[in-house]
């Protein structure tokens, strides 16, 4: 009887569907190289006309949270992906605006005075705000300072956004190629051996980047191809929250 039931189990298991772990982001990756040029601008008129389409994509992201069984790196990815497409998703709401700011005026929502606050994402059965999907998740579960290349709130000094896809199987190249292009555009940080106007990214997450015994200066300079030090004059830019768009 012993065996007949091992057997039994490795049957089942041989035959038995796989459990999908990741959710499928093409849909995502499709409009993103359609909608997003080079330098991460974004065609929001364009994203409006195929406005369907994204929405198919975040009602799959709202019927498929991330599970237990899944790695790391999908979760993660799949957050990314769901801040930068509901982030979009938002700006589409409020479309034409000249700044994600500019929603915080135009909301009517008590105790909400930023598009941040706004609990518009419906995922699993629960509400969340994009400032959950930050701070809440994304920084709280994922020790990793380079999601700060990678999120994108839809202002021009934003990192900029991708035009694929966050995928796992990928995303410790695509997030190291966030920071490499996100330090080396003099656009976002202005960097030469002596003085160094780093975006206020380095500034407002500086405690994320200086975990682990790591610094801000350590950061840029495992980006950047200008090497920075102690002796850098270190400042900070204005940042712009115009929309990013062309």
């Amino acid at each position: 009887m012993r065996y007949l039931v091992l057997f039994c189990v490795l049957f089942l298991t041989a035959f038995a569907p796989a459990a999908r772990a990741d959710v499928d982001h093409s849909i995502f990756d499709a409009l993103l190289k359609k909608y997003v040029n080079e330098r991460g601008m974004v065609n929001y008129k364009g994203f409006k006309k195929d406005e369907k389409e994204l929405r198919r994509y975040l009602d799959l992201l709202s019927k498929n949270p991330p599970k237990a069984g899944w790695s790391a790196d999908e979760k993660l990815a799949y957050w990314i992906n769901a801040y930068n497409a509901f982030t979009i998703q938002l700006i589409l709401d409020h479309y034409p605006v000249k700044s994600i700011k500019d929603i915080g005026t135009l909301i009517q929502i008590p105790y909400v005075n930023t598009p941040w606050d706004i609990e518009f994402i419906r995922i699993g059965g629960k509400k969340y705000d994009l400032n959950n999907i930050e701070h809440d998740i994304i920084r709280k579960e994922f020790n990793d300072p380079r999601i700060h290349f990678a999120l994108v709130c839809a202002a021009k000094s934003c990192p900029k956004l991708r035009n694929e896809a966050f995928v796992a199987a990928r995303l410790n190249r695509q997030l190291d190629e966030q920071g490499r292009d996100f330090l080396n555009n003099p656009a976002k940080n202005a960097i030469t051996a002596r003085q160094a106007s780093l975006s206020k990214i380095l500034d407002w997450y500086a405690g994320d980047f200086k975990k682990n015994g790591q610094t801000v200066v350590s950061w840029v300079n495992r980006y950047s191809n200008v090497k920075i030090n102690s002796e850098t004059d270190l400042s900070y830019q204005t940042y712009d929250w115009s929309l990013n768009e062309p």
